[in-house]
């Protein structure tokens, strides 16, 4: 008998943790060029959905630019420091961008996820590749800007850019939207030309995965 209520239990167990596997949000990962206007929109749908979203805070080694905050923007560290953890198997996925590496903690998307919300990934071509990998399987969102042009434009008016910083990310970008345009890669593709239609665009797609969660 004791030997039965231990299987069943053990069977019981699996089962519960079978539905609260299935029952977990699945993930949205967002990709696009830097300057499509990404942390625009992602501020947009967290001022509307917050209590659904948690943004997955990547980390990175770049330096911090004006205003931003470490662990909330991104977790800033030192290279040493991210190679160490890469190489101990804590990134879900991690790239390296503009001489910088980028990275999304293990952690970060469980702390989101085990609070019941859906987790907001913001990666690169190079990260939507290692996640395509993983067992996350979460939606993917393309973020494009109108034209290359418009792109370069925005990344001018940043100020933030030196010329060869500028070119390395225009050459990336190029390889961005060619990976976008493939058929299959993305669930959605939203041109950023108004800010105001793209987050339409974005909360059409959002609104039916808040209903169903």
């Amino acid at each position: 008998m004791a030997s039965l209520l231990t299987r069943l239990a053990s069977t019981v167990g699996c089962s519960l943790s079978h539905v609260a596997f299935k029952m977990t949000p699945r993930p949205l990962v967002l990709c696009g060029p830097s300057g499509a206007g990404k942390s625009t929109l992602l501020k947009k749908l967290l001022e509307e959905f917050g209590p659904h979203f948690g943004f997955s805070v990547s980390h990175t080694t770049r330096s911090s630019r004006p205003g931003e905050e470490n662990g909330k923007d991104y977790f800033f560290v030192s290279r040493d420091e991210m190679q160490e953890a890469i190489d101990n198997g804590e990134f879900i996925e991690h790239a390296e961008y503009s001489g910088n590496l980028y990275g999304t903690s293990k952690k970060a998307v469980d702390d989101v996820s085990g609070s019941g919300r859906i987790c907001i990934l913001d990666i690169d071509m190079q990260g939507v590749i290692q996640v395509k990998d993983s067992e996350l399987h979460p939606y993917y969102l393309f973020i494009q800007p109108p034209s290359i042009e418009e792109l370069e434009q925005r990344l001018r008016a940043r100020g933030t850019e030196t010329e060869e910083s500028l070119s390395k990310r225009l050459e990336t970008a190029k390889k961005e939207l060619e990976y976008g345009a493939v058929e299959g890669n993305f669930d959605k593709i939203i041109i950023n030309d108004s800010i105001d239609e793209a987050y339409e665009e974005l909360r059409e797609f959002i609104k039916p995965i808040v209903d169903s969660k």
